[in-house]
Formats: structure tokens, sequence, C-alpha cells
């Protein structure tokens, strides 16, 4: 045997950081070639190759682990060959041995993931499809630089950690290794060897299909070249000011929105025909996935996330979700994701600890870990932590089209005293509380994102009054197009919750929020988190009776509707589900046999369709002249009065909203025209299960001053309800 004894024990032990130098075709002495090979199952080995005027070569067993060597003598000319290998079972295999690939990724390609600047690292890490001289295969490469070794394992390598040892690049921390001929479906994970010599088995961070939980490995997959054919939703979306457009969206989980009579989960192609019906018949404009990233607990809902480059497996392959996007597309729907960079859980195939040290997240705990959800938090400061997530960003709008992000948890991202008490958390360098890496981040993050595709929308759920969420970055902001508002969710939801005798007394619950309705481009939702964990439905956070209950949750979705800002609703909040949402089951459809309920549906879809025709609800939402008060003051009768307008123009619509299940008749309401109105919306009409008092006919103003107008109307405003007016032209 020409190796020594400690190169040997390096392959015998998988204690290598360069099997290349040890295993393979080498040069030896002079004019003679070494082959070394590691093929533990084999009784012979045989290297035949490519080149047929070469003979093929007789293998020697050097040690019984598996361990073969040939020496070449008379040639110093290396080639490419296959080795052919009879198992201790008789069997036969024949393949190309990894260890004579040259090194695949390039110094600029390493250079570029240390700056944190690769933007298409979806391209470069992972398990990606390769094809070398001819012989097709997949090139693996990982980022773990404080591992001593990495190999990967999986189904075609019996899991052996000493078969597919990787090389590492230098300094660059990346490992890498070309396996020809790998078969797609094969599960495989990383295999790393910590400097104390702990072993670790871990999943791709780059995996772009992961195993069906409760398994956890990668699966070896080639993304299809899908042939999209939704070019037309594309140009049209690359072409669009999302702030000048309508945006009202159904947020979804996908796993319980509807489910099989058997009551398991649809796929993705199947919920992409069922949902396309729905939202048409419901007139929304986009749908908004709750986390479909693989994730490995599903009472987490997608919230933490172990595969940040895979669609789950529990709903299909990833050109399932491919085929979804591209039906929702087809049928005018944008398609928004739920993503999570905000923090990520501790299971030991994840990536806590990736390599033996805190890789991807802050080593110190008091900015490491998460108090809330128990989790780590990524290491903002790194750069290749920083390529992994803003790569994962432009991944789901290039190869998903998917056309936007939902940015969860942002506060949390911001603030390093988040959910921490005094003594829990590290000032930064200039001794305040904000986490600089994290906003230097989100800044990245949006600049990237919307110089590399125009119209898509980055949407920041944020909970505090964090100033220039969505400014520009040039400007000091953080660059997202659209905030949550949070503040309109919470202050609503507790008027409306509370009994009409006392609203009165918290007027300014429904008033105060349009002081700041402007300061930012405002989404305004009524998210799942807001029944969920004992806050019950929107149905039952409404008092009163049955009636009145369908009432209060009437004028909650007409006073958002009215008011300034984009519209989101969570399933079965159209549906007035009485029930918390579970993630384990479907929705109560069932309810839809109620005439309440069934009446409620179509109010919903009727007001997204009033909502859709009238542009003075939408065009101007970042222009605080869209929207005027009539009267604001009237806390005795809790009644608000307002105007949404298109300025520079005479058009507007009047809303008028009674919050109290009294009938005011003859109620005076000042407009700025002597136009005659007409009653174009009331939530009280029979048709949406109210008391179906209307206001009849053409509506002819006085021409006495009232609220500050020189006009005024007399209306009769039914109990519990609002009502919408337009002037005639």
């Amino acid at each position: 045997m020409v190796l020594d004894e400690a190169q040997l024990n390096a392959v015998l032990n998988a204690n290598t950081h360069d099997p290349f130098s040890i295993l393979g075709l080498h040069p030896h002495r002079k004019n003679s070639l070494r082959l070394d090979a590691f093929l533990p199952d084999a009784r012979r080995a045989v290297a035949i190759p490519d080149d047929d005027s070469l003979q093929p070569l007789n293998l020697e067993r050097v040690h019984p682990d598996g361990f073969f060597e040939t020496i070449i003598e008379n040639s110093s000319e290396l080639f490419r060959y296959r080795l052919w290998i009879e198992n201790h079972n008789g069997d036969e295999r024949e393949f190309y041995d990894p260890y004579q690939f040259e090194p695949v990724l390039t110094d600029f390609e390493l250079h570029l993931l240390g700056e944190g600047k690769n933007y298409e690292v979806y391209k470069t890490l992972g398990c990606q499809p390769q094809e070398i001289d001819g012989v097709e295969g997949y090139c693996f490469a990982v980022w773990a630089p404080n591992a001593e070794r990495v190999s990967v394992v999986g189904d075609f390598n019996a899991w052996d950690g000493r078969r597919s040892m990787m090389r590492c690049r230098g300094d660059s921390g990346i490992w890498e290794i070309f396996l020809p001929e790998l078969v797609e479906g094969d599960n495989y994970k990383y295999e790393i060897r910590t400097k104390s010599g702990d072993l670790l088995e871990k999943s791709d961070p780059f995996a772009v299909r992961s195993e069906l939980r409760p398994k956890t490995g990668s699966v070896v997959h080639e993304l299809a070249d899908y042939n999209w054919s939704d070019g037309e939703w594309m140009k049209k979306r690359s072409q669009t000011d999302h702030q000048r457009s309508p945006i009202n969206a159904y947020e979804v989980h996908l796993q319980s929105w509807r489910r099989s009579a058997d009551g398991e989960m649809l796929g993705y192609r199947e919920l992409a025909y069922q949902l396309v019906d729905y939202l048409e018949d419901m007139n929304y404009t986009h749908v908004e996935l709750m986390p479909i990233l693989e994730h490995p607990l599903d009472e987490s809902w997608g919230y933490q996330v172990t595969g940040f480059y895979a669609p789950t497996s529990r709903l299909g392959d990833p050109e399932d979700f491919m085929y979804f996007v591209d039906y929702l597309h087809q049928h005018g729907f944008g398609v928004l994701l739920d993503w999570v960079p905000g923090h990520f859980p501790k299971d030991d195939h994840g990536l806590a600890r990736f390599d033996g040290t805190c890789l991807y997240e802050y080593p110190d705990p008091r900015k490491g870990h998460h108090p809330d959800w128990g989790t780590c938090i990524f290491n903002y400061s790194r750069n290749e932590v920083r390529n992994f997530l803003v790569g994962n960003a432009l991944y789901w709008l290039d190869r998903y089209h998917v056309d936007g992000l939902r940015v969860d948890a942002v506060a949390s991202m911001l603030y390093l005293d988040y959910s921490r008490e005094e003594g829990e958390w590290v000032p930064n360098k200039y001794g305040g509380r904000e986490n600089l890496e994290a906003i230097s981040f989100l800044q990245q993050f949006n600049e990237v994102v919307h110089d590399r595709f125009p119209g898509a929308l980055t949407i920041a759920e944020e909970s505090t009054d964090w100033g220039g969420v969505t400014r520009p970055v040039y400007a000091g902001g953080l660059g997202f197009d659209f905030k949550w508002n949070m503040g309109w969710m919470h202050d609503s939801l507790d008027y409306l919750s509370k009994d009409p005798v006392h609203r009165k007394y918290h007027h300014n619950n429904i008033t105060f929020m349009l002081y700041y309705a402007f300061h930012e481009n405002f989404m305004l939702v009524l998210s799942h988190d807001e029944v969920v964990h004992m806050k019950n439905s929107l149905l039952n956070k409404m008092p009163g009776d049955g009636w009145q209950q369908f009432a209060n949750l009437r004028l909650l979705y007409g006073f958002q509707t009215a008011h300034p800002g984009k519209q989101l609703l969570f399933m079965g909040g159209e549906i007035a589900q009485r029930q918390e949402w579970r993630h384990n089951q479907s929705l109560d459809w069932h309810l839809l046999g109620h005439e309440s309920h069934s009446k409620l549906q179509d109010y919903v879809a009727e007001l997204n369709s009033f909502y859709l025709d009238n542009e003075m609800l939408w065009r101007f939402d970042p222009e605080g002249d869209s929207f005027r008060w009539i009267d604001f003051t009237d806390s005795e009768n809790s009644v608000v009065s307002f105007l949404r307008q298109l300025p520079g123009s005479n058009e507007h619509l009047l809303f008028v909203f009674n919050f109290i299940p009294v009938v005011r008749a003859d109620y005076r309401v000042g407009v700025p025209t002597n136009t005659s109105y007409v009653e174009v919306f009331n939530s009280d009409a029979s048709d949406y299960w109210g008391s179906g008092l209307i206001n009849e006919g053409e509506l002819y103003p006085e021409e006495q001053n009232w609220h500050g107008e020189q006009c005024s109307l007399r209306l009769t405003l039914p109990p519990l309800a609002w009502i919408a007016l337009k002037p005639k032209k």
C-alpha cells in the first residue's frame, strides 16, 4: 500500500477536510499514477477507463474495511474512469468515481458568497444538477466553516459518512462534491463532524424538496423547467403601481382551508382549482398564504421553518406549487407568501448550531435566543447569513413567480429588547435598543427585491410605532411597500367588542386611527392572530344576541372597507365562523346551511365588489385628501360620517356608521354638494340578514349648513349598520 497510515485512517475514520488528496486518481512516482478508492461493499473492484484504448485496471484490496488501490506504471496522464464493483452478495454495480472530478464552484462565486452578494445563491449552494464532461450528476455545496469534516449521506451510500466526504474550499467555509448518476427522489443529509468530534446530521439549508414529516431528510430534486403560462400577468404586475391599485387579500392556511371528505389535506393542484373558484365568487384580488415553507411541526402553522427553500411536502412537490401559482395568475389573482426571516427553530436537523457552532444564529443568547418562541435569531451581521435570507426571498420570486412577501414579526427583528427585561439584552454600539444589523438587512432585502423584481410587494407585520417602515431606503426608511396596521385592528376590535351602550365612552377608538392613517402605506388586517389562543372568533367577539353579532360583524367589515388602506381578511371570517380557527381541520363550511352565515358570505362578496368598483376607496390611499371627516364628534349617538373622494374632483362617497342598535330617523349629515344622493350600499339590507331598513330613491339635500358644509341630508340610520351614498352626476 502506498498511502501512509495517517491517510488511511483519515478515510476509514471519516476525518479529513480534503479527501480528494487521498482518494481518486493522482500522479505517483515519475511516469506513474495511483488510484485509491474506498468501497466498503465491494469484494472485487475494477477501474474502467472511458478511453477504450486503455485497459481495465484491477484494484487490490489493501484494507479489510474496503480500501482498494492500484498503481498504473508508465502513465502520467489522468483519465476519466468508472468503477465496477461486485458486492459480497454477488450484486454488480458500475459508476463514476466522484473523487476524479475537479471543483465545481468558481473562486468568484465563493468571493461573492463571502461578501454576501451572491443573490442567486440558490443556483450555487445546495443540491444542484450538473453535467461535467458529459457526466450528469448533482453538485452538493454547503457552508460549514467550523466543521472538521462534512459528508453527503443518503440512500445512495447507505448513510455512511465515509463514502462521500466533501472537499473544503479554503477559507470560504464552503464544502462541495459532485456525485454522478444520482437518482431523483433519493433522500440525503449532511453528516458534519464538529471540532469537538461530535457527529451531526443536518438537512440541506438549500434543499428544494424535503421528506414528508415526521421524516426530516432532504430530497434530491431537479426543479423542472416549468412551462409558465402567466406571462401576461407578470408583465402587468411589473407595470402596476400597487399604491394606487386595489388590494383585497384573502389570508389562507392551505392545510386547513378545505379538506377532503375523510379529513385529509388537499394537494396544491386541487387547492388551486377550488381556491380560484372561491376567489372569483368572493371578488378578492390576492391570496396571502400562511407559510408554506417546509416545517416539521403542524402546530407551528409554518412559522418555525426548517426548509427555507422547499415548499412543504404535505401538499405536493415543488412543481405542484408552481402550478398553483401559475393557475392563480392565469385567473387574475396575486399570490403573497408569509416569510419568516426573524427566527428559526432549534430542531436537531435544522440550522441551529449547524456546524457545531452558532453559525446562522447570534452566539450570545441575549441576541440569539427568542424568549417568546424558544427559537434562534438569525445573525444579521454575517454576510453569509444575509446572503442566505436575501437569496431566499429572491428564490421565491424567481422560481415560483410569487407576487410578494409578507415579512413576519418585523418588530422582533428591529428591537434588541423585544420581549426582554432589563439585563436580558445587549445594547447596540451606540447604547440603543435598535438592532442596527437587522435594520440594515431589511433595507438590503427591500432594495434588492424591488430592483430585481419590479412590481413585487414587500409587506411588514410591524406592531410598533417605528417610523418610516414604508419610506424608501434612500430616505432613511426600511423600504417596505406596505405595513400591517395593527393599531387600526386593535382599536376597531376593542371598540366593537364592547356593549353598544358603552361605546360612546370609547368613541376615540374609531376616530384616533385617522390621525396616523397616512403616516405609512397601510394594509388593514383582520388576520389569523385574532381568532386563536382563546381570543374568540370574530363573530363571537361581537356583543349582543345572534342578530346583533352579525350586524356588528357587518359593521366591522364595512368600516375596514371604507377606511383608507389596503385590505386583508383571514379565511373563515367571511362565513362568520363561530369557533376559533383550528389548524388541523377544515373550516366549518357546513355553517353555510344557515341563512345568517350564507347571507354574511353574500355580504362580504358584495362588499368586496363594492371596494373594487369604487376607485376612491383605493386609488389615492397614500394621499390624505382622499379622506375627509364630516363628523367624528357625535360620541353621544355613536355615529361617525366621512367622505372618501377623488382629489381634484367632486366624485365622492359619503359613509355614515351607526354603532348602536337604535334607529336614527331624520339624522342630519352635512354634504359638500346640493346634488341629489342615492344610497349605494346598506349593511342592514335584508339580503344580508339585516332588518331591511334602507333609504329609498333619490335623497335631496337641504340648503342648511351642517357639519361645516353648506348643505345637509336627512337620513334614516338603520341599527348597528352603515350606509354609503353617492351623489348623482
